[in-house]
């Protein structure tokens, strides 16, 4: 008997992948954990291991299918299954959430619209899915479920979202504690006929550029951005980055001005924790971190895409030109893990090596805040010396710092700017204070 082989679920918030390639063919024997596939979520690329030991007796996809979390890929021939191939519990089961909650149907009145099944209790859904169906304003109560015993997907909520009911939706009262759902944005219309005035060309709109569209489009919608412009005078840090640069390449890494700003906004954010927080609505709470993972914004052939330097705080200069240089070049060669991608509380992001100065960028939800820094340039500057103001050129680089406005003040905003670039006009403050 063949046993099926679905693609696993990658992580919170991946529904799909683009398959790059097949490492097996049918009749090949197969160990368990043999890499049999490869698959490019809008996170990172994973090599996918065989959870069997058999022979691939049927290949359901190739490279450039798009497949979905659950969607069968493959078959074995008499494959012997192992624990990591059992279907995992649904989420919400270990927090003691019943396998199905029970189902209340309305009753139908003469004239009126087939009944609306609604809920009562604690509904089987993931966090994630939760989340989705906030961002959506939908009832999880009034989905119909199609996962395992009673479990409603994040797929059920988006079809619902486009869709609604089949009926009129009853005015049901909110769960306790959970923010009244927000209006569901009308969808776009169609689109013109582009070819009617010259030729076109259509190119996938998947994984990187998807993720990043839908991430965006997220943030702006439900962040209310606040940007504070400033500029550091960084003429003595880069004097000392051009000093030490050589150096740190002898050890593999690479001494760039986000390294700097990497451990300046360690101490900013150590000063300032709310910066290093998130805002849970549901829970009416700010999540303070006691920890300091900061993304760092990478531009790659496919798009951009945020790894996360963990614990910033206790590492050196050295440590994180090193870290940070080997970090870019895996992100880049789409070698970075999704555990590469995870976790950070704050980002920056530098748009100076393309030769960008001002611009405002978009948070990075949940996180609350962002970092942009500019291309430095010499300019002109009043400086006093031996009590008489004089003209020299020094290097000034642009600043730009967007705040979630919930959580963060303007003031709060200028406070932290004074610190962190306290910190880059003065590098012997700066590793003084953090070495």
């Amino acid at each position: 008997m063949s046993k099926p082989f679905k693609l696993p679920d990658l992580g919170e918030g991946i529904h799909e992948g683009e398959v790059l390639a097949v490492r097996v063919e049918v009749g090949q024997n197969v160990k368990e954990g043999d890499i049999i596939l490869e698959v490019e979520t809008d996170k990172a690329a994973v090599e996918i291991p065989s959870p069997y030991t058999g022979a691939v007796s049927e290949v359901l996809v190739r490279p450039g299918d798009v497949v979905q979390v659950g969607q069968v890929m493959m078959r074995f021939a008499d494959g012997t299954e192992t624990q990591s191939a059992k279907e995992p519990e649904p989420p919400g089961r270990e927090a003691g959430v019943p396998p199905r909650a029970p189902v209340v149907e309305e009753k139908e009145g003469k004239g009126e619209a087939p009944p609306v099944q609604t809920r009562t209790g604690p509904v089987p859904a993931s966090p994630a899915t939760r989340r989705i169906a906030r961002e959506l304003g939908v009832d999880l109560r009034l989905v119909t479920p199609t996962g395992p015993a009673g479990l409603v997907t994040a797929e059920d909520v988006r079809a619902f979202a486009q869709t609604g009911p089949a009926g009129a939706v009853p005015q049901v009262p909110p769960e306790p504690g959970v923010a009244p759902p927000r209006p569901v944005p009308a969808p776009e219309g169609p689109l013109p006929d582009f070819a009617k005035w010259g030729p076109v060309r259509r190119v996938p709109f998947r994984s990187v550029r998807k993720a990043t569209a839908r991430q965006m489009a997220l943030a702006w919608s439900q962040i209310p951005h606040v940007t504070s412009h400033d500029v550091a005078d960084i003429t003595d840090l880069d004097a000392f980055r051009r000093k030490h640069r050589e150096r740190i390449e002898t050890l593999g890494g690479k001494l760039t001005l986000t390294v700097f700003a990497l451990k300046a906004a360690a101490t900013a954010l150590k000063a300032h924790p709310h910066f290093n927080a998130s805002l849970d609505l549901e829970g009416e709470t700010i999540v303070l971190k006691d920890y300091l993972h900061i993304g760092v914004a990478v531009d790659t052939d496919s798009g951009l895409i945020v790894p996360v330097v963990r614990d910033v705080d206790r590492k050196s200069i050295a440590q994180l030109a090193v870290e940070l240089h080997e970090l870019v070049q895996k992100t880049r060669s789409r070698k970075a893990t999704l555990e590469d991608l995870q976790g950070g509380t704050f980002t920056i992001t530098n748009a100076g090596a393309m030769g960008g100065q001002y611009f405002a960028p978009i948070i990075n939800h949940p996180q609350v805040a962002i970092l942009g820094m500019g291309q430095g340039r010499l300019q002109p500057v009043v400086k006093e010396k031996g009590g008489r103001p004089e003209i020299v050129p020094r290097l000034m680089m642009p600043i730009v710092l967007c705040i979630d406005h919930r959580v963060l003040d303007g003031a709060d905003a200028m406070r932290f700017l004074s610190t962190l670039i306290r910190l880059l006009e003065d590098p012997e403050e700066m590793l003084i204070g953090m070495v």
